[in-house]
């Protein structure tokens, strides 16, 4: 939203119409009651009156994964990437120690390299540690209708798209609750 503010695309003529276009495409969410540009519902979001850049979570998402995965193959491990376990491991410690030791006196490049041995982000282990539970999660909705229809209605919901509504809140609470399944699981 705000990328599309600052290119001049979305202006205060259409500022939560197009809000509540993106929360409805990529979120599956409408509004529970009538908005009205009257309205500026993105204010509620902190990031957007603290003008806060959002990148910066997309990038740490990634880069997470990337260093967890440089960090196992330090650790010697052999086990796939969201089965790796560094907890107490000298070896990738001290890598990381190493790495964090650098602070910002060297660019992000540099530090990257030093961790990962390359110097360039990668989504690469993002996708390999998710990929058990992807592939589990295809498999059991075969038979499911998952998703949202592209057009939310921009008035109080009905009750068919209440029950939608609730249906990809189950998915996704079911998702959430299986990962920290995963992760905890995986700790021991």
């Amino acid at each position: 939203w705000r990328w599309s503010v600052f290119r001049g695309d979305t202006n205060s003529s259409n500022y939560n119409q197009h809000w509540w276009d993106l929360r409805c495409r990529f979120q599956g969410i409408s509004s529970p009651v009538k908005r009205t540009e009257e309205d500026f519902d993105p204010g509620a979001k902190y990031h957007i009156p603290g003008n806060t850049p959002y990148i910066r979570y997309f990038v740490s998402f990634v880069v997470q994964f990337q260093w967890h995965e440089a960090l196992c193959r330090e650790a010697g491990n052999t086990r796939p990437l969201h089965r790796c376990d560094i907890y107490n491991n000298t070896n990738a410690g001290n890598k990381l120690r190493e790495m964090l030791r650098m602070g910002s006196s060297k660019p992000w490049q540099d530090a990257m390299e030093a961790i990962t041995g390359q110097r360039t982000m990668s989504a690469k282990p993002l996708v390999n540690y998710f990929d058990p539970l992807l592939k589990w999660l295809k498999e059991q909705n075969k038979e499911e209708n998952t998703g949202w229809s592209a057009s939310c209605p921009s008035s109080i919901p009905t009750p068919s798209a209440l029950a939608a509504g609730s249906a990809n809140l189950f998915i996704s609470i079911t998702c959430f609750v299986l990962c920290v399944f995963f992760a905890f699981f995986q700790i021991r």
